[in-house]
């Protein structure tokens, strides 16, 4: 089902009662929309039982690619029915989730690291010519395995993702898969 969630990239509405509060200017990837939406309830059962256990407040959430989308999802919507939990973010090879609304939201209120890898074409998708955008946070891994630290969203210097892949056709599905 990943290629069929990641097909349906229509920028849409985040439900309001699994995100009660946002802007209503926030928009997402409808597929990543629906895909968090099966799993929220369970997710959230998951964490405040952690949170119950261990007297913690802090939660890490991790994923790659579908899954670093449904992580930012993630960190988004467990703040907002979890009062006072502090969220951490690491993302690798994820796509473009919403629109400039949400990734203006995640700026402000979702410490992230977005690890994007060499020449994997995954992080430069869905087009922001169809109102995508990515978030500040990218930690991209060159050629001699150093990171460099891309400033902003969609960084456009030839050393971070967008920069360095113009298209899938450019791209590396073996930089995407760690191979």
């Amino acid at each position: 089902m990943p290629l069929l969630t990641d097909a349906d990239f229509i920028l849409d509405e985040l439900d309001p009662r699994l995100f009660p509060g946002l802007p209503e200017d926030i928009k997402v990837h409808n597929g990543f929309g629906e895909a968090h939406a099966e799993t929220a309830a369970d997710v959230l059962a998951a964490v405040r039982k952690a949170i119950s256990q261990s007297g913690l407040n802090q939660v890490t959430v991790v994923g790659h690619s579908l899954g670093g989308a449904l992580a930012l999802l993630d960190a988004v919507f467990l703040p907002l029915n979890i009062p006072n939990l502090q969220v951490r973010t690491v993302t690798y090879g994820m796509p473009r989730v919403g629109n400039k609304a949400f990734t203006t939201y995640v700026d402000q209120n979702v410490p992230i690291d977005r690890i994007t890898n060499q020449d994997d074409f995954v992080p430069i998708l869905p087009g922001r010519f169809l109102g995508f955008r990515h978030s500040q946070g990218e930690k991209h891994i060159q050629a001699d395995l150093s990171w460099l630290v891309c400033p902003g969203g969609d960084n456009t210097d030839k050393r971070c993702s967008v920069g360095d892949v113009k298209n899938v056709f450019q791209g590396s599905l073996g930089d995407h898969s760690g191979a």
